[in-house]
């Protein structure tokens, strides 16, 4: 999973450079994971500008301007949720394209509503937002693994322009 890990980074990389775009993100349950895997990428510093780690709800709000309504009502691992924080990574870090996940990577913490491996990605970039659910198995560090690649595999998709029937819930601004 590593070796995938750092390839989808360096085609990720090489198609942000294509654009002229840079990017954020913004991490809750990967815990800096996904940050880790763009920065091992060789001149990353041409496209990643860098990272919050909002793993506590205060830094979402206090950083990220996620909403204490939305933290309340709909939790840190919601569909608003990561809308905010990737809107919020993108405002703080003043790049392209922003990415944001949140979720339960386990082995505690999950309810019926959200069991362990539920996790929300959302991307926002100047054509665009789009959001997604997902539900990865394995351990804590495979739920991890998992999301920081759908996490760049979004970016890339959004950097490379829409494949019919593949895409996240896109949202036009």
């Amino acid at each position: 999973m590593q070796e995938k890990l750092q390839a989808m980074a360096a085609r990720l990389g090489e198609a942000l450079v294509a654009r002229g775009w840079t990017l954020a993100c913004a991490e809750s349950c990967t815990g800096g994971l996904l940050a880790s895997v763009l920065t091992d990428a060789s001149g990353a510093s041409a496209w990643f500008n860098g990272a919050v780690v909002a793993y506590a709800n205060a830094v979402k709000r206090d950083v990220l301007g996620v909403s204490q309504d939305t933290l309340d009502s709909k939790g840190a691992v919601s569909r608003e949720a990561v809308l905010a924080m990737a809107r919020g990574a993108r405002g703080v870090m003043r790049v392209d394209v922003a990415v944001a996940i949140s979720g339960v990577a386990g082995p505690s913490g999950g309810t019926p509503q959200k069991p362990v491996g539920t996790v929300w990605i959302a991307w926002e970039g100047p054509d665009g937002v789009a959001v997604k659910r997902f539900q990865f198995d394995g351990d804590r560090l495979a739920v991890k693994r998992q999301a920081a690649l759908e996490a760049m595999a979004g970016v890339l998709a959004m950097a490379a322009g829409p494949r019919a029937g593949d895409e996240p819930e896109a949202i036009r601004p």
